[in-house]
């Protein structure tokens, strides 16, 4: 059996459409000694076939990091086979708050084998990553983070925390997790020794590590939130508990963020309006991630700039010749980063945003 994909993306749409399922999106981690990743790998993709799964994960000797959707009549199957697998047997699963943002979260099954779950630019062998810190449920959380002696960061970039937060948390202006942990440390940690630090990220992965790395740096009172944003919202929605999470929740599929409150916290990037939705610019040799509001949305068919703007008109030829060396759009912008984007808050420094 092929172990990929081949379908362009009118292919894969065309394809869901015509299966016609209804899908549960869904995320889970977990950091384990995986011997042969590239056997595991395979391995999930010819069991996730079968079940018409789609959706990005990632496997590496450290653990698995997945985000994925499931045909709803076939949940109980995937749920089933995925505790067969032992270290995986009663692994936490994320549902997602809000799957009505998008008609397909993902068009395809993606299972890649990288040196890490999550990159984070350490190299200490004597790093135990399994040695983190305590998980806090929603109510703990809220107890917590209530208490004047504790410190909570926001462990995602930017562009996640721009549309929705925790109250009275640090946003740190940072472009990558890799980048975030000396940022943090120099910038917060230290000299905060004996206070809570409780950290929270999407669905628990980053943070997990961060506790274990900032435990293994000799911090002795180290929390996250258990299950990320994602569990915290819907278990407040279930306890009828404070929701102290404002704005949007973003999220890595095609939905982009799922709203956790009705606050609309951002603005659009081209024209200060409220918005907090976000758009991938159409031209190809761009894809900035930014935020647009519905008016900018039409006025500038889905594009960042005037340029990009003018760049979608010209003919298929004219574009692929504009784009030569730039296929990568990562090598052109950063996420949310961009001097066209006129109304997009980059701080200089990290926002700390008081209770």
């Amino acid at each position: 059996m092929q172990l990929w994909n081949t379908l362009n993306k009118e292919e894969l749409e065309a394809h869901l459409r015509t299966v016609g399922h209804k899908y549960v999106t869904i995320s889970f981690y977990q950091y384990a000694n995986i011997a042969h990743p590239r056997l595991f790998r395979d391995h999930l993709f010819l069991m996730w076939s079968k079940l018409d799964i789609v959706g990005r994960t990632y496997v590496a000797k450290e653990g698995i990091n997945a985000q994925i959707a499931i045909p709803t009549e076939n949940l109980s199957q995937f749920r089933e086979e995925l505790y067969e697998i032992d270290f995986l047997n009663g692994i936490r699963l994320n549902f997602a708050v809000d799957d009505s943002e998008a008609e397909f979260p993902f068009l395809k099954l993606k299972i890649k084998v990288r040196d890490k779950i999550l990159a984070d630019g350490l190299n200490d062998e004597t790093f135990d990553v399994t040695n983190k810190g305590k998980h806090l449920n929603a109510e703990e959380f809220n107890k917590l983070t209530d208490q004047p002696d504790t410190i909570l960061i926001d462990f995602r970039n930017h562009y996640e925390s721009e549309v929705g937060h925790f109250k009275g948390a640090i946003l740190p202006d940072v472009d990558t997790f890799r980048e975030s942990l000396p940022f943090i440390e120099d910038e917060y940690l230290k000299g905060n020794e004996d206070k809570n630090i409780v950290m929270y990220c999407t669905g628990g992965v980053r943070c997990e590590k961060a506790s274990a790395w900032f435990k293994h740096k000799g911090f002795k009172n180290v929390h996250q939130l258990e299950g990320g944003i994602i569990k915290y919202a819907n278990d407040v929605n279930e306890k009828g508990l404070e929701n102290k999470f404002i704005g949007k929740n973003f999220v890595f599929d095609e939905r982009r963020g799922e709203r956790i409150s009705d606050d609309i916290i951002a603005v659009c990037h081209q024209c200060g309006e409220p918005a907090d939705t976000h758009t991938n610019c159409v031209n190809d040799a761009c894809h900035l991630l930014f935020i647009q509001c519905e008016s900018c949305k039409t006025k500038m068919e889905n594009t960042c700039s005037d340029e990009c703007f003018r760049t979608i008109h010209l003919s298929a030829e004219e574009q692929k010749e504009r784009r030569k060396g730039n296929e990568n759009s990562n090598k052109i912008f950063k996420k949310g980063r961009s001097e066209n984007l006129k109304f997009k808050m980059n701080n200089a420094k990290p926002i700390s945003l008081l209770k």
